[in-house]
């Protein structure tokens, strides 16, 4: 797996028995916290290896840092927030590289290995799959809610910070014991923007139930009170080009958390329907509360419904 396709990391196969998995990925700082954002953005770039169906095995620092403008133990920080999922991830942090920036940027290259023959795409699912998102979407536009002093970082930390620093390695464990077909993290397109690359993957048409989306609190509210991400019109753009029917009732609010960019998202899962509730009950034993069943495939032309 390469370029070719819109899957989350490149897979190479090495022998018969293992594939190597690798994916990079770094973010500027969505949270003000060095300790948070260096979590935050190491279960980001861990998750791509997991939603391969593949276990994380090393990891290299990839700094971007303005040393001439901000104190080193801010980096330090960053660092030891890293090191420290990399480590819950079972994988070692081997080295890395640091460049001199305007603006910090954290990030990891990352490297897994899977069974050649358990390669894990976003383009297996298959009509009559159930589809199951394992985390709250929202963050965005919190993000933004708390610097432009709409959301208070308090309540931030305690209620959205935890989920986004989770790793997903638990929920891919949870759904490899099922048929699972399919998997993609959700992250800067969206939750419609990720749920079209696996329609068009499969060739088929994705029901989506939005009253059974699992959102973060506050972020309805700060829609309604005017806050918005950079992301959010973009996102928009690049699905109106492609077949979107909204079979319910939104209100404006609700339609922009469609376009809500993920940081550290959940991922999406696609099972045999008939397995939903069983996945759906194994991922809460796993600690996974926010599980919501979201959505269906459905063996018609390629598009998106939202219900």
């Amino acid at each position: 797996m390469g370029i070719e396709t819109a899957d989350d990391a490149a897979v190479y196969r090495l022998s018969d028995e293992i594939a190597m998995i690798n994916t990079v990925d770094f973010i500027t700082p969505p949270v003000d916290d060095p300790y948070w954002f260096g979590q935050i953005s190491a279960a980001n770039s861990i998750s791509d290896v997991y939603s391969m169906g593949g276990r994380p095995v090393t990891a290299l620092n990839v700094v971007m840092f303005p040393s001439k403008h901000l104190d080193m133990g801010l980096l330090k920080e960053i660092l030891k927030g890293g090191h420290d999922k990399v480590v819950e991830a079972g994988a070692c942090l081997v080295g890395g590289h640091t460049v001199d920036d305007e603006e910090p940027k954290y990030g990891l290259c990352v490297n897994g290995v899977v069974h050649p023959k358990r390669i894990i795409t976003n383009a297996g699912a298959r009509p009559g799959d159930a589809l199951i998102l394992t985390k709250p979407l929202g963050s965005g536009v919190l993000f933004n809610a708390v610097r432009s002093g709409k959301f208070s970082f308090a309540e931030l930390e305690r209620t959205v910070l935890p989920s986004l620093a989770a790793l997903n390695g638990p929920a891919m464990a949870a759904a490899l014991n099922f048929e699972l077909h399919a998997c993609t993290d959700i992250t800067g397109f969206g939750i419609l923007g990720h749920l079209l690359e696996m329609a068009h993957g499969c060739n088929s048409r994705i029901v989506m139930r939005f009253r059974n989306l699992p959102f973060y609190p506050g972020a309805l509210e700060m829609y309604k009170k005017g806050e918005t991400t950079g992301s959010n019109k973009a996102n928009r753009a690049m699905v109106a080009r492609h077949k979107l029917q909204m079979a319910g009732q939104l209100t404006k609010e609700e339609d922009e958390l469609l376009y809500d960019p993920q940081t550290s998202g959940g991922l999406v899962l696609a099972v045999p329907v008939a397995q939903a509730d069983a996945l759906l009950a194994a991922l809460r034993d796993a600690g996974i509360s926010a599980a919501s069943f979201i959505g269906e495939v459905l063996p018609e032309p390629v598009g998106i419904v939202v219900e």
